[in-house]
């Protein structure tokens, strides 16, 4: 299978590629990434010799470079993950998150139904629902975004269905929960917190710290996205959980825990804008298909935790 992954050098996208060479030896990937401060080449430098990946700089709100990626490399499926993902910064400006991911999802779908696509996995985030105080969210609910970040996807999410009803193009999307693992940038929250700690510095905490997320390891995110790109039935929604649902503090103290710190680590910070209270998704539809979660939470973590440890060489040049 010929696979055009978008944001391959982001935190889900390489280890997604990663996985899909490792457990599918006669697939092909081309990556094609804008290298953004959040796209390490880094994490995938091992990777530039293997035949069976190529990659290509370009950015998906280019509708030339999209159109030529397309026909050079011909695909069976797109698997779209490239976006603006960090909350705080559509706070401070929201433009560039509008920008990538609704108007390059449009372009990208464009791109998909010129070329006849397959397939095209679009890669959205639970919180397009918005917050939950009790229960779960369903696939059928109706969105309620919060921040610009999570308006944006919401938007990107309304395009790619509607790509699906007006054209017929094959689309599937998903809505993930908060991924952690290797490759994350340190301004998400777990690898935040844990180069923090490593250098010595105290971790911010927002408010109380008693919002609540529900937490995957990307490993087993991306088996989720490999199983709907074989299984998945095209226009339907993929909600994608683990059943994790812990705390910030809670978070924070299982860090601390692991690194042997203590609270006085911890500085309770000014809450954010619109923070949303809890995330909580019913993943259901796709545990149907056969797939649920391999990792344990806490070896998980404990495994990010020791990876972050492991290589300071790869994420010390990020924080320049």
């Amino acid at each position: 299978m010929r696979l055009f992954v978008t944001g391959g050098l982001g935190f889900i996208g390489s280890n997604f590629i990663r996985l899909i060479l490792r457990e599918h030896p006669d697939y092909r990937i081309t990556n094609f990434d804008k290298v953004t401060y959040a796209g390490n080449p880094a994490s995938l430098a091992d990777l530039v010799s293997d035949p069976r990946y190529s990659f290509i700089r370009g950015d998906i709100c280019d509708r030339k470079a999209v159109d030529l990626a397309l026909s050079n490399h011909p695909s069976d499926a797109i698997i779209h993950f490239a976006a603006e993902s960090h909350v705080d910064r559509s706070i401070s400006d929201a433009s560039g998150f509008v920008m990538t991911n609704v108007l390059g999802t449009q372009v990208l779908l464009d791109g998909a139904h010129r070329h006849k696509i397959p397939k095209f996995v679009h890669i959205s985030t639970d919180e397009v629902y918005g917050s939950i105080p009790s229960g779960s969210f369903k696939e059928t609910d109706i969105l309620n975004p919060s921040s610009p970040y999570s308006a944006s996807k919401a938007s990107s999410d309304l395009i790619a269905r509607a790509f699906f009803l007006t054209h017929g193009l094959p689309v599937i999307i998903t809505r993930c929960t908060n991924n952690y693992g290797p490759y994350q940038f340190p301004e998400k929250l777990i690898p935040f917190f844990v180069t923090n700690l490593i250098q010595g510095k105290k971790v911010p905490v927002y408010g109380s710290g008693k919002n609540v997320r529900d937490w995957i390891y990307v490993l087993d995110h991306c088996r989720a996205i490999d199983l709907l790109i074989r299984k998945g039935t095209p226009g339907e929604i993929y909600n994608i959980g683990a059943n994790n649902e812990k705390t910030n503090l809670a978070i924070t103290h299982g860090i601390l825990n692991i690194l042997k710190k203590d609270e006085t680590c911890i500085e309770f910070v000014n809450d954010r804008p619109g923070h949303d209270w809890r995330y909580s998704l019913d993943s259901s539809k796709i545990r149907k298909l056969g797939w649920k979660p391999q990792s344990s939470f806490e070896d998980a973590l404990k495994q990010t935790v020791a990876w972050y440890l492991q290589n300071e060489g790869w994420w010390q040049p990020l924080l320049q």
